[in-house]
């Protein structure tokens, strides 16, 4: 778990702050700095924070001036910005909260970005609904039984084939054209899930169905 890292972004913020013990690298764009402050996170865990602060007061910038890394360029999202000082830092392990809700224009923003580093990065976003994440082309997870599962094509997928889904695909397609896997669920405690050409998000329930 030390190698991983914690970062916040500026969607919603999470009603329960994460364990941030367990985490080798905290971090948060600009504009999450105001609700961490404001759920009364231990700011002096931050080990930077990034952006261009425009969404910034500016208030606290002499007492955490040293860990503020300004990040002006406008080609790039905040947390683009932020995952590039991340990789800078040798780090490919994140999890990251703040990435829903708000404008929905973020959180597709969002997703494209980790889209973009999935090659790069292991990025988990954590909400109040699920975790959910860009998955490989063989791929199976464990301690799930009776919690909602989504698979969302980016934009498709082929010959995808799962298994310990109520709702199983055998050597089919989706495409956000045509047909998606939102809204099933696993009926084992394991998924399994194959494809051979695309790109693939889950979306995992959490524990209250």
């Amino acid at each position: 778990m030390k190698d991983k890292v914690l970062l916040f972004i500026n969607g919603d913020p999470p009603k329960k702050l994460p364990d941030y013990g367990n985490y080798e690298l905290i971090a948060c764009t600009d504009g999450a700095f105001h609700y961490l402050k404001s759920m009364g996170f231990p700011l002096d865990k931050l080990d930077f924070i990034s952006g261009d602060f425009d969404s910034h007061s500016g208030a606290d910038e002499n007492i955490y001036h040293e860990k503020f890394i300004h990040t002006p360029d406008q080609e790039k999202t905040d947390f683009h910005k932020a995952l590039d000082i991340i990789a800078e830092r040798g780090f490919n392990t994140v999890d990251v909260f703040g990435g829903s809700g708000g404008e929905q224009d973020h959180f597709l923003g969002n997703l494209t970005v980790a889209f973009r580093f999935k090659d790069r990065m292991d990025i988990k976003f954590y909400d109040e609904f699920s975790e959910y994440y860009f998955i490989p082309k063989n791929f199976s997870i464990q301690g799930i039984k009776d919690r909602m599962v989504s698979l969302y094509p980016f934009p498709s997928v082929e010959n995808i084939t799962t298994k310990g889904l109520n709702w199983p695909l055998t050597n089919d397609k989706l495409s956000i054209t045509t047909e998606i896997g939102t809204r099933n669920f696993a009926v084992d405690d394991e998924v399994s899930i194959e494809y051979e050409k695309g790109d693939l998000l889950i979306f995992v329930g959490k524990k209250y169905l």
